[in-house]
């Protein structure tokens, strides 16, 4: 019998495989499809101070192996979210969740992570640097190591519960800017979020997303995330939760025999929602496949 637990910043995890913010929604919109209790948690929708309607439309464009989209973090705002959604989650869902966070300013960063630190459903804050499509928030505070270890260390003084700062993946250098945020007192990473991407429409000549760029996710990245996730974990000594392109149980091993501990599944929630659910299911027999008792085991086995 093989054990798919794994240890993700004190948080035991039944297994690794964690739905991504933003394509989850709060998780009871999938529980009518399954129990998602099978999952080892989930990230949900990007919370922001206040409601944020999101980008004009059309914000969804399709690409070979992938997609890109330019929602805009679109959202109730975090008032809502803790009166409304995080009840409603609860009654479906019964392990510790992902609360993503994204901010304009360092005030709201601390604000919302505050907030949220606060409520029992929460068991990991998952703060997001990397967003690329708002503007003048987001990804604006994970293109240097200033400002990513400026944001980690403004949440790490109003929180209790461990802070994984999510990592962009349009910069120069994503190794300085994890050790800055471990050197700030990160307990993890979170990597990567989507690269930046355009469509171009032939019959109107422009742009396909009103924003004109959009985040690419999907299977294509999956190699560069592998890259990234394998040189921060040579760099840091503090979990990473890989993600980009996966969808299958064969991709999780991957991604963690890069240096994961555990890993998000995005893209692949959108075009079939039972992604997760295969993922998790599979999981065992690809273990056993490849001879592997023990999860926990191979977290970095590819160095």
């Amino acid at each position: 019998m093989v054990n798919t637990k794994v240890n993700l910043c004190g948080l035991l995890l039944d297994n690794p495989v964690i739905p991504a913010s933003g394509t989850f929604g709060y998780g009871y919109e999938f529980n009518e499809l399954y129990d998602i209790n099978i999952l080892g948690s989930f990230s949900f929708k990007g919370t922001t101070r206040e409601p944020r309607f999101g980008n004009p439309t059309p914000r969804i464009a399709e690409c070979a192996s992938g997609m890109l989209n330019a929602v805009g973090l679109q959202n109730p705002g975090v008032e809502k979210v803790i009166s409304e959604e995080l009840p409603r989650l609860k009654e479906c869902f019964h392990k510790p969740v992902v609360a993503n966070v994204s901010g304009f300013s360092l005030d709201e960063y601390t604000e919302v992570c505050a907030k949220l630190d606060k409520e029992e459903q929460v068991g990991i804050l998952e703060v997001n640097i990397s967003c690329p499509n708002v503007h003048g928030g987001g990804m604006s505070f994970g293109t240097s190591c200033e400002s990513a270890a400026e944001v980690t260390k403004a949440v790490k003084a109003v929180t209790t519960k461990p802070v994984v700062i999510k990592l962009s993946p349009n910069v120069t250098d994503i190794v300085s800017i994890a050790k800055a945020c471990e050197e700030a007192g990160a307990d993890g990473i979170s990597m990567i979020n989507t690269l930046m991407g355009m469509r171009i429409d032939l019959r109107t000549k422009k742009p396909i997303i009103k924003n004109k760029t959009g985040g690419y996710s999907g299977p294509a990245i999956l190699p560069v995330a592998l890259r990234m996730v394998y040189s921060v974990y040579e760099a840091v000594n503090i979990p990473i939760i890989g993600m980009g392109g996966i969808s299958t149980a064969e991709d999780v091993i991957e991604m963690m025999l890069a240096g994961a501990t555990a890993v998000e599944v995005g893209a692949a929630n959108l075009i079939d929602p039972f992604a997760s659910k295969k993922i998790v299911e599979d999981l065992p027999v690809v273990m056993e496949k490849y001879g592997i008792n023990n999860l926990t085991d191979i977290t970095g086995g590819a160095h």
